[in-house]
């Protein structure tokens, strides 16, 4: 199967309804060093612990009353197992089953659960080659919103969305709007060429995002904090420990989502966006804003350059079976290729061919003619 294969289930459209998805829920997320991911997710960024044993860490952030937003589960291979949604009902447990059935998908049900404190769920490959789960049945535990002696000064909140970079983003896009995404954002140019999309089911930007680059593979798990003297603070704490080189890109306000983020990265290199501030989706007429990729503020606000990492670098995923998805190449233009390396050399100002806006280089490249 390629990216453009147009035989894909993924073009087709089931007859049978959309399961009813609430929210990104959690990711069960294989790491190679469970001590070492313990230090980065619970020392470091103050993750809260459901429960651990030798093989696994079930975490939850602050405001969380299920089981858990994040396993820790360790393994051979650094990879994404799951990415699991909460439905609104048992029935919606069986509609995503027969849903992904009729497209062809392979697909697991355990009426048990695949982890702890997780009921009856269904995995699927999802037509883009990422293993989904879809579950109902929880086990509910404290919820710590009111607990303030435990309270970080960079304390994770919410549970905010995934990122997934897939080969062809239009496709998955299609795909997820059948499912019942919305799309609140995307990013274009003038032939055409979508590079990335933000699709959501709760009432915010997104639950997951699309990214266009060589895939399925994961881009990052986002965790929400109230405000963003929080990220300040992880920053602090960060240099503090003499972390500073697992920070990739940030403090920043983003353009689209507008939210206020930072990029980190954890022992495995599995990459986490702390991520603040973003804005309400929830009208059925909510209007999708799509931005021109040459447009430096798209990705940043402020016009700073993204590291070519972040564009190039993600996590695999696993089939069903807990092998590694192929890696399928992306054949549309990438977004690092147009935007001249990275985003920060690209314009804001079309036209201006001279640099004639406050003496900047032409086209308003940020770092000036003199790179």
């Amino acid at each position: 199967m390629t990216a453009r294969d147009n035989t894909h289930p993924a073009t087709l459209a089931p007859s049978v309804p959309a399961p009813d998805i609430v929210r990104c829920a959690y990711l069960d997320l294989v790491v190679t060093d469970l001590k070492k991911s313990r230090d980065f997710y619970v020392d470091l960024l103050g993750l809260h612990v459901t429960y651990e044993d030798d093989d696994a860490i079930y975490l939850r952030s602050f405001e969380e009353f299920i089981h858990h937003n994040l396993v820790l589960r360790k393994g051979p291979i650094a990879a994404a197992a799951a990415f699991a949604f909460r439905v609104r009902t048992p029935e919606d447990v069986d509609k995503a089953e027969a849903y992904f059935k009729e497209l062809g998908c392979r697909t697991e049900r355990r009426k048990e659960g695949f982890v702890r404190g997780i009921g009856d769920a269904v995995r699927v490959e999802d037509p883009l080659g990422f293993p989904y789960e879809f579950f109902y049945d929880v086990e509910h535990v404290e919820r710590l919103h009111m607990r303030y002696d435990l309270y970080s000064a960079g304390e994770l909140v919410r549970l905010d969305h995934f990122n997934q970079v897939t080969p062809d983003v239009p496709r998955g896009r299609a795909y997820l709007e059948g499912l019942g995404f919305r799309v609140s954002e995307d990013i274009k140019d003038s032939d055409g060429v979508t590079y990335a999309a933000w699709l959501h089911r709760k009432q915010t930007v997104h639950d997951t995002a699309l990214t266009g680059g060589d895939g399925p593979r994961l881009h990052h798990i986002a965790f929400s904090t109230h405000e963003k003297h929080n990220i300040i603070q992880i920053c602090d704490k960060m240099g503090a420990l003499r972390m500073s080189d697992r920070i990739e890109r940030g403090p920043g306000r983003h353009g689209v989502s507008n939210a206020f983020y930072l990029y980190i990265l954890d022992p495995d290199g599995h990459r986490v966006e702390i991520y603040t501030q973003d804005y309400y989706t929830g009208d059925p007429d909510n209007p999708t804003i799509t931005w021109d990729v040459h447009d430096n503020q798209r990705r940043d606000w402020w016009g700073n350059p993204v590291v070519p990492s972040w564009y190039t670098e993600a996590s695999l995923v696993l089939d069903l079976d807990g092998n590694p998805q192929e890696v399928i190449k992306r054949e549309d233009k990438s977004e690092l290729a147009v935007t001249i390396g990275a985003d920060g050399f690209s314009y804001t100002r079309a036209g201006d061919e001279t640099g004639s806006y406050h003496g900047e280089a032409s086209k308003g490249f940020k770092l000036g003619s003199q790179v």
